[in-house]
C-alpha cells in the first residue's frame, strides 16, 4: 500500500470521525479482543472465523494445558476465555509455536479451546498455531485507530544512535522505521534497497504477499467456498481441500465486496428508522412504570380496606406486581440495548468501511465473510419491530368484591370475565386440530384469542401463535406430524382481558392422515354388511340369514369373516387413519392387507365346514404360532366385546391377562410403506398399542373385517365444513 493510499485512507477516518458517523468508542468495540480486551496485537483467524491476539491464543492453549495436568492447580481455575489472561513465561509461550512438539517435551498437547468470541470449541489440527491465518486487515485497522488516538504520538527511527529521531518513513521490505537521515544510509541510491516499498511512519508490518499457513511457500490463489477460506493450487491439488468447491481469489473477493457494500449501504439508510423505534420503546417503558405504578397505587388502596384480614396476601400481591413490572422493564430494556446497539454498529459500519478499502484481494476474503455475516444479524432485527412486553396491568387489578371467607384464595382480578374452559372431550387432533372451549352465558365475551405452541422433545416451549376467533371453537391446521401442541384460549370484552386457560395438550399423528371410504365393489357382501350412503360406516348384519343356513351348521363349524377395504391403496410413504369400533362389536378384525392376499381372501372359496379354518387372520390357525417373525403381506388385530386384543409375540407375555385392552375410543393405525412396518394407536392419548413388521412388497389396503353384530365408523377429517356442522348440531 503506498503512502498516499493511507494518508487518504487515514483522512477519511477523521473525516467520518469528525461528522459523527464513526465515534471512536463505537469503532474500538471492533477491534478489542474477546480475550485480553485490549486493541488486537498481531491477530490471528480462528476456524470459527473470529480473531484473536497471537498471545492470547498460546496462553489459552497454555492455560488448558495446565488445568488438564493439575486440575486442582489455580490455573485450572483461570481457564475462562473471558477473564484477563495472565502472562506465561516467553520460554513457555515460544514452546508452542516450535513445529513437532511431544507429550513430556514440555508442550501442551491440546489443541482444542472455547472461542472467546462465540464460545464454540475450535480445534487448531495438527499445525496448531502455525495452520492459522494472520489478520493483516484488521491488523492494518487496529494500527489506523492507534495513531488517530494517539494523534501526535510520534514513531521513532529505529536504526538511530540514542537518542533515536522522530522517523519519516517505514520500510515494509525491511519492517523497520527510519528517520530521513538513516534512511538514506541504508537505502543507498543505485542498490537494491533502493527499490523497496517505503510508507509513512507505522508499526505495522505486513507480508506484500499473502503464503499459504500450510505450504509455506505458496502463494495463496484460491478461495474454498466449502471452508470459507483461502488456500493454494496444492491445498486444491492434494491437500485438505482437494474434493472442495474452490473459485478464484477475484471472483470471491468481487462476490463479497459486493454484498458487504450493499449490506453497509442498507444499515446506514436506516439509521432513522432505528431512532425511531427507540423513541418508541422509550415511550412504552414510561407507559408501563406509569400503570405500573398505578395498578400498584389501586392494590394498595383495596388492601388498605381489609389490612387486618390481607396483611400477608398483601405483601404477595405487591411482590407480583413488581415483578411483573420488573421483568417487563428488562424486556422492554433489553430490547432498547439491542436497538441501540444498531446505532452503536456505526462502528461496525466504519470497520467494514475500512475493511471494503483493502485492495488486497486475499486479505480482503479472509476477513470480509464473517463480517457480511455480523452485518446480515444486524438487519434482520431491522424488517420487523414488535414491542418485548405489554405496558396494561389490568391483569393484576385486584378483586375485593368477594365474600371475606374466600379471602385466603384471593388472586388477581379477572376484570369481570370469568377464565374459558377448553372442552377436552370435544376436543380432538387428527388431520387438523379441533379445540372447543366453553364460557358461562352471563359473560359472553365479545371475542377469544387462542393460542398454540409446539413443545419440543425436550420440553423446550417454543413462542405462541395467536388466533382470534368470534365464537367458541376452532379449527387449527399446518400442524407438524407426531409433536405436541400446548393450547389455550383467552376472552376479550371490550378491552378487557381474561387470563389464558388451563392449556390442554394434544399429540399430532405419527403421519400425514390417510384419507379414503369404504369399496362397496371390492369383495362387499351385501347380504351380511349394510354400508351407508357416506360409505365411512359398515355394520355388520348378522342373524336372519345365519339362522336360514343353520342346518348346515355341524360340530367344529367357524362363522366366515366378511372383509371390506378401503377404496384407495398405498404404495409409499408414510400414512394414518382412524376409525371407531361400536362398542356392542362381537368381533372385528381391523388392519393392513396386499392386494394379492386380498385377491385370495376374496375370490377363494372358503371351507367353511372345516374345523381347522379359522379366518383369524386371513391363513391357516394351524400355523399362526409358527409366523411371529415372517414378515406377512397382512397384519391385522381384534377388537370385540369392549376389548383390545394383541397378537402373540415371541418377545412379551402371551399370558392372556397381557394381552387383553380395553378397546380405545378411536383407534389409529399407522403404515410406513418403505419400511415395511404398521403400528395400532390408542387416538384418546396417541400411544403404540402394537407394532410389527408387514410385506409391502405390493400395493397395501386399509383392511377390515367383521364377524356375528358390529359396527366400524371412519374418523371424519376434521375441516371448517366439519366444525360448522358440530356447532349447527
Amino acid at each position: 500500500m503506498s503512502e498516499s493510499g493511507d494518508i487518504s485512507e487515514f483522512g477519511y477516518i477523521m473525516e467520518l470521525l469528525a461528522r459523527g458517523k464513526v465515534t471512536i468508542k463505537n469503532i474500538e468495540r471492533e477491534l478489542i479482543c474477546p480475550a485480553c480486551k485490549e486493541l488486537f496485537t498481531h491477530p490471528l483467524i480462528l476456524p470459527c472465523q473470529h480473531s484473536i491476539c497471537h498471545k492470547c491464543v498460546k496462553e489459552l492453549l497454555l492455560m488448558l494445558d495446565d488445568s488438564f495436568n493439575d486440575v486442582g492447580s489455580d490455573n485450572s481455575n483461570q481457564s475462562s476465555p473471558r477473564l484477563r489472561l495472565p502472562s506465561p513465561s516467553m520460554d513457555k509461550i515460544d514452546r508452542i509455536s516450535r513445529p513437532g512438539w511431544k507429550r513430556n517435551s514440555l508442550t501442551p498437547r491440546t489443541t482444542t479451546f472455547p472461542c472467546p468470541g462465540c464460545e464454540h470449541d475450535v480445534d487448531l489440527g495438527e499445525r496448531g498455531i502455525n495452520g492459522l491465518f494472520r489478520n493483516f486487515t484488521l491488523e492494518t485497522i487496529v494500527e489506523r485507530y492507534r495513531q488517530a488516538a494517539r494523534a501526535a504520538t510520534a514513531i521513532m527511527c529505529d536504526l538511530c544512535k540514542p537518542p533515536p529521531q522522530e522517523s519519516t518513513k517505514s520500510c515494509m521490505d525491511c519492517s523497520a522505521s527510519y528517520c530521513n537521515e538513516c534512511f538514506k544510509i541504508y537505502h543507498p541510491w543505485g542498490t537494491v534497497k533502493a527499490q523497496h516499498e517505503y510508507v509513512g511512519p507505522t508499526t505495522n508490518f505486513r507480508p506484500k504477499i499473502l503464503m499459504c499457513p500450510e505450504h509455506e511457500t505458496e502463494r495463496i490463489n484460491m478461495y474454498c467456498e466449502l471452508c470459507k477460506r483461502p488456500v493454494c493450487h496444492l491445498c486444491k491439488l492434494g491437500g485438505n481441500h482437494s474434493n472442495h468447491r474452490v473459485t478464484t481469489m477475484s471472483s470471491a473477493y468481487k462476490t463479497l465486496k459486493e454484498k458487504l457494500s450493499k449490506d453497509i449501504d442498507y444499515l446506514i439508510g436506516k439509521e432513522s428508522q432505528v431512532k425511531s423505534q427507540i423513541s418508541e420503546l422509550n415511550l412504552l417503558m414510561k407507559e408501563t412504570e406509569c400503570n405500573g405504578e398505578r395498578a400498584k397505587e389501586e392494590a394498595v388502596t383495596h388492601f388498605e380496606k381489609l389490612f387486618e384480614i390481607l396483611e400477608e396476601r398483601k405483601s404477595s400481591v405487591l411482590k407480583a406486581i413488581d415483578a411483573s413490572k420488573k421483568l417487563r422493564l428488562d424486556k422492554f430494556q433489553t430490547q432498547m440495548e439491542e436497538y441501540q446497539g444498531l446505532l452503536e454498529n456505526n462502528g461496525l459500519v466504519g470497520y467494514a468501511q475500512e475493511v471494503l478499502k483493502e485492495t488486497d484481494q486475499s486479505c480482503f476474503v479472509q476477513t470480509a465473510k464473517q463480517l457480511h455475516l455480523r452485518i446480515q444479524k444486524a438487519t434482520e432485527s431491522l424488517k420487523s419491530f414488535r414491542p418485548a412486553a405489554q405496558t396494561s396491568f389490568e391483569d393484576y387489578v385486584v378483586n375485593t368484591s368477594k365474600q371475606t371467607e374466600l379471602l385466603g384464595e384471593l388472586s388477581f382480578f379477572s376484570s369481570g370475565i370469568d377464565v374459558p374452559e377448553i372442552n377436552e372431550e370435544q376436543s380432538k387432533v387428527y388431520n387438523n386440530a379441533l379445540i372447543n372451549w366453553h364460557h358461562p352465558e352471563k359473560d359472553k365475551a365479545d371475542s377469544y384469542v387462542l393460542e398454540y405452541r409446539k413443545i419440543n422433545r425436550d420440553e423446550e416451549m417454543l413462542s405462541w401463535n395467536e388466533i382470534e376467533v368470534c365464537g367458541t371453537s376452532k379449527v387449527i391446521s399446518d400442524l407438524e406430524s407426531n409433536c405436541n401442541y400446548a393450547f389455550r384460549v383467552r376472552a376479550y370484552k371490550g378491552s378487557i382481558c381474561s387470563p389464558c386457560s388451563r392449556e390442554l395438550i394434544l399429540h399430532t399423528p405419527p403421519a400425514p392422515v390417510f384419507s379414503f371410504l369404504f369399496d362397496e365393489k371390492c369383495g362387499y357382501n351385501n347380504e351380511h354388511l349394510l354400508l351407508n350412503l357416506k360409505r365411512d360406516h359398515v355394520e355388520s348384519r348378522a342373524g336372519f340369514n345365519l339362522l336360514l343356513a343353520a342346518e348346515r351348521i355341524q360340530v367344529g363349524y367357524y362363522t366366515s369373516l366378511d372383509y371390506i377395504i378401503g377404496d384407495v391403496g398405498i404404495t409409499k410413504g408414510k400414512h394414518f387413519w382412524a376409525f371407531r369400533v361400536e362398542p356392542y362389536s362381537y368381533l372385528v378384525k381391523v388392519g393392513v392387507a396386499s392386494s394379492d392376499k386380498l385377491q385370495e381372501w376374496l375370490r377363494t372359496p372358503r371351507d367353511t365346514v372345516s374345523p381347522r379354518y379359522e379366518q383369524d387372520s386371513g391363513h391357516d390357525s394351524g400355523s399362526e404360532d409358527t409366523c411371529f417373525d415372517s414378515s406377512q403381506p397382512f397384519t391385522l388385530v381384534t377388537i370385540g366385546m369392549k376389548k383390545f386384543f394383541i397378537p402373540k409375540s415371541p418377545t412379551s407375555s402371551n399370558e392372556p391377562e397381557n394381552r387383553v385392552l380395553p378397546m380405545p375410543t378411536s383407534i389409529g393405525v399407522f403404515l410406513d410403506y418403505d419400511k415395511g412396518k404398521v403400528g395400532f394407536y390408542d387416538m384418546d392419548h396417541m400411544k403404540c398399542l402394537y407394532e410389527r413388521q408387514v410385506d409391502c412388497s405390493h400395493t397395501m389396503y386399509p383392511a377390515f373385517a367383521l364377524m356375528g353384530s358390529g359396527g366400524i365408523q371412519l374418523e371424519e377429517p376434521v375441516t371448517a365444513k366439519y366444525l360448522e356442522y358440530q356447532e349447527t348440531m
